[in-house]
């Protein structure tokens, strides 16, 4: 299969995070056992999903490893013109669910296989696809761990094809996130103060998160945060419920929050600082009505990418790209995972990172095919 067959094939398959990925997985593992080449699959908890990495070529170290995603997110309430699961080419633009996210660079990267095998490569390559990617980062790390352990011979060098327009990224933020359920006490809305309203105790941890955006918006940034943008760890709240009635304080009130941490922020100090102000506003709850609370439960953690110094993963990618620049995002990846295990790690892919997530998401044909000539770039040199 060509990487335009490839890239068909995978978006074919509806691997919305909801939905397991395994028919992905199987045909995955069966294109690599018709090239000779052994998968090893790392299953989810529940066995309804699974993450899949390969070795080709010789047993020795120095592998570079080529790390993507096999899920995609929901197409539900969007307005699509074609399905979103049959790649449509219509003027330069290849539309799709994932076609930039990430199914795009996954397909190159499967359709290098036996390019690498027709050149004969002298060190190895590598590929590592993830499940649940796209809600918090969870597939990775089972499988990364699975891969230092097997005795796989370590991989020098990893690039995350994330859509970076072929740019070298070499540091992004990292995040976390909590789910939180406030819990009030309901009373009649005309004796309210008898009672603890669930969102407007909610409102208030809301507002002093935007009162520390904008201190930390306000603040001079260091020469490593400068770089991104917004240059400070920042906190947002993507979706609040609550409430009965207009007439009845709130007796419950679910948020969700997510904090975006840039490289050398203390992630544990952030999180101490939510919950000393969430103790804070819970105290106040209970001097009303001692069974109110708060409950945080943590749903996602993603460390920072951050830039090396030499690093190895950098300076291959600047020398097939000829990409000099100085490149941070703020979204994350699994770039800090790999990173946080002691690989070499940069993200580099083709697409526009504008278009994931959207409707009528999509790559061109000339990023696509950057990316293919990059791949084939790097198999030459594997090869050399």
């Amino acid at each position: 299969m060509n990487a335009r067959d490839m890239l068909d094939k995978l978006v074919g398959f509806d691997t919305v995070s909801r939905n397991s990925n395994l028919p992905l997985i199987d045909f995955v593992e069966d294109y690599l056992a018709g090239h000779g080449a052994k998968s090893v699959r790392v299953p989810d908890p529940t066995g309804t999903k699974a993450a899949l990495y390969a070795h080709i070529g010789p047993q020795v170290d120095g592998a570079i490893v080529l790390s993507g995603h096999t899920d995609v997110v929901p197409v539900d309430g969007q307005a699509w013109d074609t399905d979103p699961f049959v790649v449509m080419e219509k003027d330069g633009k290849l539309y799709g669910r994932g076609t930039a996210d990430m199914k795009g660079f996954c397909a190159l990267a499967l359709a290098a296989v036996p390019l690498a095998l027709e050149k004969g490569i002298k060190r190895p390559l590598q590929i590592a696809l993830s499940y649940d990617e796209e809600v918090g980062c969870l597939g990775a790390p089972p499988m990364i761990d699975h891969m230092v352990a097997s005795g796989l011979p370590r991989g020098n060098a990893v690039i995350v094809g994330e859509p970076s327009m072929m740019q070298v990224v070499t540091g992004h933020k990292g995040g976390f996130g909590f789910k939180l359920h406030f819990q009030g006490f309901e009373v009649h809305s005309s004796i309210a103060y008898q009672g603890v309203s669930a969102i407007m105790m909610a409102a208030k941890f809301i507002e002093w998160a935007n009162q520390v955006n904008a201190e930390s918006a306000a603040a001079i940034p260091n020469e490593i945060n400068a770089v991104f943008d917004p240059p400070y760890t920042s906190l947002h709240f993507g979706t609040i419920t609550g409430g009965t009635a207009n007439n009845i304080t709130a007796k419950d009130c679910h948020v969700t929050m997510d904090v975006r941490l840039v490289p050398g922020d203390d992630g544990q100090a952030w999180r101490d600082r939510i919950h000393a102000k969430l103790s804070e506003i819970e105290t106040q709850m209970k001097a009303v009505q001692p069974t109110c609370a708060i409950v945080a439960e943590p749903f996602f953690g993603i460390p920072p990418l951050s830039p090396e110094t030499n690093g190895t993963a950098e300076e291959l990618a600047r020398r097939l790209t000829g990409d000099n620049g100085t490149h941070v995002v703020s979204y994350g990846t699994e770039g800090g995972q790999f990173q946080e295990r002691g690989f070499s790690t940069v993200v580099c892919g083709p697409g526009d990172i504008a278009q994931a997530h959207q409707p009528n998401e999509f790559i061109t044909v000339d990023q696509f095919e950057q990316g293919e000539a990059f791949l084939a770039r790097l198999i030459d040199h594997l090869a050399s």
